[in-house]
């Protein structure tokens, strides 16, 4: 199974569940998973509690063998009932910390903690100040500490703490408090699908005086945002980005694209430059190896599929992550995500309108990480 919110108010990821549906019909299309074929069930978790817990009950109630590439902020209500059923959640796009702690959960990327350090480390070779502009909640409450040790690392001094209401409809006062505080240097935004109404809001604000560099992760600012926004003319033209993955133009995500464009019939809702898209895909390439490794003949289920990668299914991902594996000394020792075992980010900039790679390779951020536990 696979679930995300679509036709919400709020938080749309209508990509995830139909680059399941794409990828199943790519593998029964060459012969299936040994043979077998790969059944794909989708939900909608409306972007809340009770939606989140439905899916996961289903996905206990149709006997789902894993559920794989998922989006949700409810992980606290499904994972209970994953959990008890035995069913592993494969590749979430991880945004909560639960995906980190979860005996069930085996995540693909470093999720929230690893851009957020990312974005410092990347911001710390370039900008004298920062300005950090984020959601006034829980969640956004761990993030300046993860922004700050990364900006230590390159000697940078703290960012400053800008709040803002998650369901704000304008950002002026924060906007204004943001250029003050970052001077010349650089006000990186975390405000989810907010982040182009804060946008809108700073550039009303901002004089041609004032050479303020704009920086963000991805999830808040993706390929499809930049173009819609006006391309080369976008405002986040020579911005910097933090994400998991190589840039959206690199050669390899071509066997994802190739699968999107001979299976998924012309579906506008996969974008194969949303993260959600590419994690997806990512954890599906998880689920194939982990079948295959179980050999011809061989029960899938639940249980199978967790003790192969409990007991150290080593997986390729094209090069898109590092190996992965999920035994315990394969994770990060990071206390307070400790189902953690890819910590890498890249270092992107849009540059002519679109997202290139600032800097060859990833960043292995461990270390990092493991400085804020």
């Amino acid at each position: 199974m696979t679930w995300a919110p679509e036709k919400t108010r709020e938080i749309n990821a209508p990509g995830v569940p139909a680059m399941a549906k794409a990828y199943a019909r790519w593998i029964n299309a060459n012969g299936g998973l040994h043979g077998r074929d790969l059944k794909v069930l989708t939900c909608n978790d409306r972007n809340d509690k009770v939606g989140a817990a439905n899916c996961a009950r289903r996905a206990v109630d149709e006997n789902a063998v894993a559920v794989v590439g998922s989006y949700s902020q409810y992980a606290r209500a499904f994972l209970s009932p994953l959990e008890a059923a035995g069913i592993p959640y494969i590749g979430g796009y991880g945004l909560t910390n639960s995906e980190f702690t979860s005996p069930a959960s085996y995540p693909v990327n470093g999720g929230q903690p690893a851009l957020m350090a990312g974005n410092g480390r990347q911001l710390s070779g370039d900008c004298e100040r920062v300005a950090l502009v984020r959601p006034d909640t829980i969640a956004g409450d761990k993030l300046p500490d993860l922004l700050n040790t990364g900006l230590a690392e390159g000697k940078r001094g703290p960012a400053a703490d800008i709040l803002a209401a998650e369901d704000a409809t304008t950002f002026t006062p924060q906007s204004r408090e943001a250029i003050d505080q970052a001077g010349d240097g650089c006000v990186t935004v975390a405000l989810g699908g907010r982040t182009d109404t804060f946008i809108d809001s700073f550039r009303r604000v901002q004089d041609d005086s004032q050479d303020v560099r704009i920086s963000s992760v991805v999830g808040s600012v993706d390929q499809s945002l930049v173009d819609r926004t006006g391309g080369k003319a976008s405002p986040y033209e020579g911005a910097f980005l933090t994400g998991w993955y190589p840039a959206a133009n690199d050669a390899r995500w071509d066997p994802m694209r190739r699968v999107i464009r001979e299976h998924a019939f012309g579906d506008n809702r996969i974008d194969p430059a949303n993260a959600g898209v590419q994690t997806t895909w990512i954890a599906y390439s998880v689920f194939r190896q982990v079948v295959e490794s179980l050999g011809d003949g061989s029960e899938v289920s639940g249980l199978t599929v967790s003790r192969a990668l409990n007991d150290g299914l080593r997986v390729q991902t094209g090069d898109l992550t590092p190996p992965l594996s999920w035994r315990f000394e394969d994770t990060i020792a990071v206390r307070s995500y400790p189902r953690m075992v890819n910590a890498h980010v890249t270092f992107q900039v849009v540059r002519g309108g679109r997202l290139v790679a600032a800097r060859e390779g990833a960043v292995d951020i461990s270390k990092t990480l493991e400085r804020t536990s």
